[in-house]
């Protein structure tokens, strides 16, 4: 009984022995298909950070042109009160908008009827030499005293 054990766990051992002689053949191919497709994949990291970083720019430059807009159509507001609350606003947000208090920061034009702020910087740059030029514009009514 134990012999006609023995000839099929010879076989058993022939055939895992061919199985791992056949699949030498491909041994190594993980690390080079690794290699082919790593580049691929770092620039599709770093392109989606890029391009969150020039959102979230848009979005501060946006909300701090707001800022200044809603407090300088104020009824009687001073003339200076959109540019001061825009600058405070972009003080405290960090630095996800560059180059805004260049060539005097955010600035605020009123009529007798509206108000437009305009915030301008540049995006925060995750890939080296990469950032683009933002600038956003808020507009609102002034608040005023009309007839009836």
């Amino acid at each position: 009984m134990r012999r006609a054990a023995f000839p099929s766990w010879r076989r058993a051992v022939a055939a895992a022995r061919r199985r791992l002689v056949a699949g030498d053949r491909e041994r190594g191919a993980n690390p080079v298909e690794l290699a082919v497709v790593m580049p691929l994949i770092l620039v599709l990291l770093f392109a989606s950070l890029q391009v969150a970083a020039v959102f979230l720019a848009r979005s501060t430059a946006l909300n701090a042109a707001q800022s200044g807009v809603n407090a300088q159509r104020r009824y009687n507001a001073s003339d200076g009160a959109g540019v001061t609350s825009a600058t405070r606003f972009l003080s405290a947000t960090g630095g996800w908008l560059l180059g805004w208090n260049k060539a005097g920061g955010p600035s605020c034009v009123t009529t007798r009827v509206d108000v437009t702020c305009t915030v301008t910087g540049r995006s925060l740059s995750v890939v080296p030499g990469v950032d683009f030029a933002i600038r956003q514009t808020a507009h609102g009514p002034v608040e005023r005293v009309t007839a009836p």
